[in-house]
């Protein structure tokens, strides 16, 4: 159950870091605490401002945050947070995590977290279904890390195949259930 849990919710660089705002909104709707991180690439595509807005928390986009070096916020995020989402998922990140690399905000703060970590990818189908990609998908499935599937639907280059970010609900619902 979503209520009163400690959400981190990762926002990586995709056209669909838009959704992520829904998401957002839907998780507070159901009572959670949500703390956000976005990648660099994700700031090109939503503002920081939106999800400090609607989840009314200071957004971490930067690992070194030069006014307040007593607070490493990546180790603090990881160590309250009941769950992290990541939504949407990129192939970067799921590679990023599956090969052990903390290079930003985010990767470090999954790597360090010990509570359920749930990745929604959302992407391209070729690169979706690129074996390296599947390869990493499964090796941190192996380790106990979950998936929402991407739809079938069109995506962001015209084409109507997977890897559209699944619905909000959807998604909501499945961390939700998780966290029983």
């Amino acid at each position: 159950m979503i209520k009163n849990k400690n959400i981190v919710l990762g926002v990586c660089g995709g056209i669909s870091a838009y959704k992520s705002a829904s998401i957002l909104s839907a998780l507070k709707k159901r009572g959670a605490n949500v703390f956000v991180i976005m990648t660099k690439n994700a700031c090109k595509f939503i503002s920081p401002l939106t999800f400090s807005t609607l989840s009314k928390n200071n957004v971490v986009v930067d690992l070194f945050d030069e006014e307040n070096t007593y607070d490493i916020k990546h180790i603090r995020l990881a160590s309250i947070a009941d769950a992290i989402l990541i939504a949407p998922a990129t192939a970067n990140i799921i590679g990023k995590v599956a090969n052990g690399i903390g290079d930003d905000a985010l990767s470090s703060t999954v790597l360090a977290c010990k509570s359920k970590v749930i990745f929604a990818p959302a992407m391209n189908v070729n690169m979706f279904h690129n074996k390296i990609v599947q390869d990493n998908i499964s090796k941190l499935k192996n380790y106990g890390y979950k998936f929402i599937n991407p739809e079938v639907g069109e995506l962001a280059c015209g084409v109507v195949d997977e890897g559209k970010l699944a619905g909000t609900k959807d998604i909501v619902d499945f961390l939700d259930e998780e966290l029983v």
